[in-house]
């Protein structure tokens, strides 16, 4: 996930993406790795005035939070394999500093069913939430 409008970014992606890490941030971008390829993730996105209520770590294999600067208030969703995604995420009518927890699930089912042949949709699970920092 990044900036909606690339131009506010310095490092354009996939730069510097890292691999190993399940969450990673750059200026105006965050990176999240899959446990798998070649499938198709679901992901729901959450944008709370306050707090956003924390999941219960038993539902989530991975969880991690971070802190995010968005100069235009509005964010994308790329993909490795396809590009950045129509949709967009406003966050606020202008940019801000936010927290965002990202949680997943289904990632050792992903992991294990990537070595085959069928098409893989909805296994791995996202959910990422954002608030404003401070609160």
């Amino acid at each position: 996930m990044q900036e909606s409008d690339d131009a506010f970014l310095a490092l354009e992606f996939p730069d510097e993406f890292d691999f190993g890490a399940f969450l990673s941030t750059h200026p105006g971008r965050l990176d999240i790795t899959s446990a798998g390829h070649t499938h198709t993730a679901s992901l729901a996105v959450e944008v709370w005035d306050g707090l956003a209520p924390v999941q219960d770590t038993v539902a989530w294999e991975e969880q991690a939070e971070a802190d995010f600067e968005s100069v235009s208030g509005q964010v994308a969703v790329w993909s490795m394999s396809l590009g950045r995604l129509d949709d967009v995420i406003t966050l606020a009518d202008s940019g801000g500093s936010w927290r965002v927890r990202v949680s997943s699930a289904g990632r050792a089912e992903v992991k294990a069913l990537a070595e085959s042949e069928e098409h893989i949709k909805g296994v791995e699970r996202y959910l990422v939430q954002f608030w404003p920092a401070g609160s």
